[in-house]
């Protein structure tokens, strides 16, 4: 067993990992992402490393993900046939990142594991937070509050008839070929083995390249994300780094959050559940820019003084507590607003 990096549990370390663990349960109830582009960029900054990071997020995950599908599928919203189709392949992405997870830290150390863990939230946090803050946008300013739009690409790809794939979902209301579900899901359980993120593809792909509507999109996301929990705490606890302390207090909080948030998502636009997404996604990808040139000066690529790496991590951390703040703030007073609103709760 390798002796991976734990970190010492203080009195203010447990409050911020239940806080921690609360609002990421929030966000992942809300918008179906697992939250956990909150909560590994939130035990980072504590001091874990990429890997115990992404290891402990995972182990956390599943119970959590279960909850909140149970709690959305009452709702309706869950699409169980399309997410163990997704997840099958899934499981299978998460085997393989793990993986290359375990050699970059055997190679890099816990610097290089949590350099790569960084680089890529930034640069997935940006791209995708962009792309769905200007879809969030464009329906606000279209006034498009009752009924979604199917992306042109996705119309595309339910056109395409390939004989003995295709699928039907019916909550989703969409017929398409395995051929496009079997390597999203794939490509959703790698990116979630690195980085603990799945829902960034799974969500995202199911709705502008499936067509899924945003609330089927992120609460089958659920199942997905519950399955590849499983799987890679599985892998990650085999080589030591599951940091099982971290995961249950996480978990702690994150039972609660989970709950409000997906009663949240009866009182919103689908508009919303993209808004506050692309909103929290980029502000954690600053967080994470800041701390990379720590890990590259720990790594000697790049000369920083001691000083300036302190007042870096600190920066990184003040803006993860600014956006866990944002997070729960926007997701409350949507919640607060949409049930003013003299209309049943939105279930479409």
């Amino acid at each position: 067993m390798i002796d991976a990096q734990f970190i010492e549990l203080t009195a203010g370390n447990v409050a911020f990992l239940l806080i921690v663990g609360f609002i990421g349960g929030l966000v992942s109830g809300f918008i179906g992402s697992g939250g956990a582009f909150v909560l590994t960029p939130g035990m980072m900054s504590m001091g874990a490393s990429g890997v115990v990071a992404v290891a402990s997020n995972l182990c956390h995950k599943f119970p959590k993900a279960l909850v909140g599908a149970r709690k959305r599928h009452r709702f309706g919203q869950v699409d169980v046939k399309l997410g163990l189709v997704m997840a099958a392949s899934a499981a299978a992405g998460v085997w393989v990142g793990a993986g290359f997870m375990e050699a970059v830290r055997r190679n890099y150390g816990e610097a290089g594991s949590s350099l790569y863990v960084s680089v890529t939230f930034v640069v997935v946090l940006t791209l995708v937070g962009l792309f769905v803050l200007r879809d969030a946008l464009r329906a606000m300013r279209k006034g498009d509050s009752e009924r979604e739009e199917t992306h042109r690409f996705a119309r595309w790809v339910q056109s395409v008839e390939i004989p003995g794939t295709m699928m039907t979902f019916p909550v989703a209301k969409i017929r398409v070929s395995a051929l496009f579900t079997l390597p999203l899901g794939f490509a959703t359980g790698l990116l979630a083995s690195t980085i603990a993120v799945g829902g960034f593809i799974g969500v995202p792909g199911m709705i502008y390249l499936l067509g899924a509507p945003s609330l089927v999109a992120s609460a089958t996301e659920l199942v997905i994300a519950f399955v590849m929990g499983l799987a890679g705490t599985l892998k990650y606890a085999m080589g030591g780094y599951v940091d099982i302390r971290l995961a249950m207090l996480i978990l702690l909080g994150s039972l609660f959050g989970i709950q409000l948030g997906a009663i949240g998502t009866t009182y919103v636009r689908p508009y919303m559940i993209k808004l506050v997404t692309a909103m929290i996604m980029l502000i954690v990808a600053v967080s994470r820019a800041l701390v990379i040139p720590v890990y590259l000066g720990e790594l000697r690529v790049l000369a920083l003084a001691e000083p300036v790496a302190t007042l870096l991590k600190g920066a990184s951390f003040l803006v993860m507590v600014a956006a866990l703040a944002v997070g729960a703030i926007v997701i409350v007073g949507a919640m607060l607003k949409g049930r003013q609103l003299p209309k049943e709760p939105y279930t479409e």
